[in-house]
């Protein structure tokens, strides 16, 4: 489903900048546990919490749902 594969994006990439959960949820600037839900595949991302998210994560939409490809960040 979606909604899991969008959750699992977003906390690998978390991961790999080495963000909590609650950093990244203060950096977009949303709720930790609206953040834990979209993580869990539980709760469905507005298009505005998912952009917030994804800039805060310092990519692109595209290279967000590019669900292949390996973000690099240095």
């Amino acid at each position: 489903m979606i909604t899991q594969k969008v959750g699992s994006r977003i906390k690998s990439l978390r991961n790999s900048l080495g963000l909590s959960q609650e950093k990244l949820a203060l950096k977009a600037g949303i709720d930790r546990t609206y953040l834990a839900g979209i993580e869990s595949g539980k709760r469905n991302a507005t298009i505005t919490s998912l952009e917030k998210v994804v800039s805060a994560l310092d990519i692109s939409l595209s290279d967000f749902f590019d669900f292949d490809k390996n973000v690099d960040h240095k």
